[in-house]
């Protein structure tokens, strides 16, 4: 994947994601510079164009929420104030030992969680009920662990056996107790807000005394299926505050590509990244209950 990061003044370029770019001052410190980009990706594949003011949107939304989780766990940031070439997209973090495990909360039936419970009547090891429709809310929360792939693969569900061989028992325990915890906090806020959180995906890194951290981002757009509560009807694809409608777009006949062809996908058309970029910023608004500047 060809990213052209930044070159920024005082800071060594370590790697850029999909979406995000890492940097180590210098000279080295202990921390870690964590740029959001306007970057969009969907399907494992990076698109084009970006979502103007995407970075700014998924940085302000994670630090609104880090400081709403703080008395459930310590988070890795340690300062919002960075170079002025990536003010408002950046935050300075800890450095962490991170986990290779994706951490999923899940409240709703939707997306690879739905395929999975088609095949299965179950997801990840944990099954459910018979019957249930896309978009229906699960009987209650549960813990659906991925893999991280590396660049390029899909990420793989697995189940909690998985992540005990992993990491061990006490710490998967950690994680899942940590990952609903967040979940159920953070749909109570948003629900009192219009918002339903159908699922997100958190991560997690250690400090050198072992202290558990949420990291990355937390609860935006890119991570978390935001439904609207006032539209929200199972058995139907949901209006979303995410990108969604993105992933709708590709996998439509207009789009004309193929998922399953290795053809890279269509340029997305001005119309679509307009709507992406109204829905993230309706969902920091309802969210945070202010508008973003």
């Amino acid at each position: 994947m060809a990213v052209n990061a930044p070159v920024l003044p005082g800071y060594r370029h370590v790697c850029s994601g999909k979406v995000r770019d890492l940097y180590a001052p210098a000279p080295d410190d202990g921390t870690l510079l964590l740029v959001a980009s306007d970057r969009v990706s969907a399907y494992d594949h990076l698109l084009q164009p970006a979502i103007p003011d995407k970075g700014a949107i998924l940085t302000a939304m994670s630090l609104w929420w880090f400081d709403q989780l703080s008395d459930l766990v310590p988070n890795h940031v340690i300062s919002a104030d960075v170079p002025d070439a990536v003010a408002g997209r950046a935050v300075l973090v800890e450095r962490l030992d991170m986990l290779p495990v994706e951490c999923v909360a899940r409240g709703y039936l939707s997306g690879s969680g739905l395929a999975d419970y088609r095949r299965d009547g179950a997801i990840c090891g944990v099954p459910l009920p018979p019957g249930l429709d896309d978009g229906a809310a699960l009987p209650e929360p549960i813990f659906t662990p991925a893999t991280k792939a590396a660049e390029g693969e899909h990420d793989e569900n697995i189940d909690f056996a998985h992540v005990s061989g992993l990491l061990g028992v006490p710490l998967a325990e950690r994680l899942r107790e940590l990952t609903l915890s967040i979940y159920a906090r953070a749909e109570r806020i948003a629900r009192e807000r219009g918002i339903i959180v159908a699922d997100t995906k958190l991560e997690f890194g250690r400090r050198a005394d072992g202290t558990v951290v949420l990291a990355d981002e937390v609860l935006t757009p890119d991570s978390s299926r935001f439904w609207p509560a006032e539209s929200w009807q199972p058995g139907q694809a949901q209006v979303s505050f995410d990108k969604q409608v993105i992933r709708d777009w590709l996998t439509s006949p207009e789009s004309g590509w193929d998922r399953a062809s290795d053809a890279p996908p269509p340029r997305l058309p001005d119309n679509v990244v307009t709507y992406a970029r109204e829905q993230y910023l309706l969902a920091y608004q309802r969210l945070t209950g202010t508008a973003f500047e």
